[in-house]
């Protein structure tokens, strides 16, 4: 997160003091640096018992997999976030459908995720790595890749497994 020396407002050094029960940067113009989490979206795209994974091209963590899934723009819509990330990293259009969790990422080095999980159905398209994807991989929902990129994706696909019964 980006900690502010001086006021991105009118320029003046910042301040660390105690606002809304937080230490903070704050500015006499009134600028408080708050530090909010920045939404995201991934889809849960399902076949025959199995989850289709992105490897990441870019760092950070490059080359581990990862869910489809990128931060939302300041003027999109959080489905439509998870749609568009879908189909720039798999080429595949999708409908996007019940929201299974929002979960709190830890463990990115560049921002705190607030993380949005969204089944979604193929639509259309052509199945194809893009974006910020090298290669895509159907996994078994019983045998989520090991080496998985962050630790909510983790979550995601222990809560996919199927249970014993």
């Amino acid at each position: 997160m980006k900690d502010y020396r001086y006021c991105p407002l009118c320029g003046k050094e910042l301040q660390k003091r105690s606002h809304a029960g937080r230490l903070r940067s704050l500015c006499e113009c009134g600028f408080v640096n708050w530090e909010n989490p920045a939404p995201a979206a991934a889809v849960v795209i399902l076949r025959e018992n199995h989850c289709l994974w992105v490897r990441r091209a870019f760092e950070p963590r490059k080359g581990l997999w990862s869910l489809p899934s990128g931060f939302q723009e300041w003027d999109e819509d959080i489905r439509e976030c998870a749609r568009r990330e879908a189909l720039e990293e798999t080429g595949l259009e999708v409908e996007v459908g019940e929201c299974m969790d929002a979960l709190s990422g830890f463990d990115d080095p560049r921002t705190r995720p607030l993380l949005a999980v969204f089944r979604a159905r193929i639509t259309g398209g052509e199945e194809k790595a893009g974006d910020d994807a090298s290669e895509l991989a159907w996994f078994p929902l019983e045998d989520p890749p090991r080496d998985i990129a962050w630790d909510i994706h983790r979550q995601v696909a222990e809560s996919l497994r199927p249970k014993p019964a």
